[in-house]
């Protein structure tokens, strides 16, 4: 169920800016750090909670499956295959590593909500394919940009975030530049779902304020509160 508890626009809140440090429990439980460094230089510093982790995986995936269909001339059939098992796999992946994080910040129906949406994809794009529906065939980028429009409103309503809904307004206009572009329409399409994506993992994206979740230890709420005051610094 979507909370209607906060308000959809926050505007003193940017957008997109760079990562905050002061991280809650949900975000530091799996946390991945990059570093590169020559001798005691470090050169950059990149880290990346779970969540960031779940956008990388789709980020990579998505440039895969649509590049490989714009510049390779590998069998649809093949492709269909290949990618289907490849998007199950994202899947799974995705609702093991959001887990403990839907489940603090309650918002297990999100996992839902793409899983289903990546089921109707495949159903429809394996249909097409495999059946030879020539009207699915043409629309295959507009139906995926379109279902992951829904996705990133939906999300972004839910989560009280202009950041996805900005996003899912971005993918509904992608559609409307295929028109423009039907020779490129893979790459395109590529570009701006994987674009996004990894946008979203490197930045910091606006969202409701966190939750007094009972999943958590009165420590680790009391953590939270602490590491909200030090972000609000």
């Amino acid at each position: 169920m979507i909370s209607r508890k906060y308000p959809l626009f926050k505007l003193s809140q940017p957008l997109l800016r760079f990562k905050q440090k002061d991280l809650d429990i949900q975000d530091l439980c799996g946390l991945l750090k990059i570093y590169g460094r020559i001798g005691q230089k470090t050169l950059f510093y990149r880290f990346y909670t779970r969540i960031d982790q779940v956008f990388l995986l789709w980020g990579i995936i998505t440039a895969i499956i649509f590049m490989t269909a714009h510049f390779f001339p590998i069998s649809w059939q093949f492709q269909a295959i290949i990618w289907s098992v490849l998007t199950l796999v994202g899947s799974v992946t995705m609702a093991c590593l959001t887990y403990f994080w839907v489940t603090v910040e309650q918002l297990r129906w999100i996992v839902y909500l793409w899983i289903g949406l990546m089921v109707v994809g495949l159903g429809i794009t394996d249909f097409g394919i495999f059946a030879g529906i020539g009207v699915i065939l043409i629309n295959l980028c507009p139906l995926w940009l379109g279902l992951t429009a829904i996705g990133y409103i939906v999300m972004g309503i839910g989560m009280s975030s202009q950041t996805f809904i900005i996003s899912g307004l971005i993918h509904l206009l992608g559609i409307q530049l295929l028109t423009y572009f039907l020779q490129w329409q893979f790459l395109l399409t590529g570009i701006i779902m994987a674009g996004c994506l990894l946008l979203l993992a490197e930045l910091q994206w606006d969202m409701r304020p966190p939750i007094e979740s009972q999943i958590l230890t009165a420590q680790e709420r009391e953590f939270n509160r602490q590491q909200n005051v030090l972000r609000q610094s």
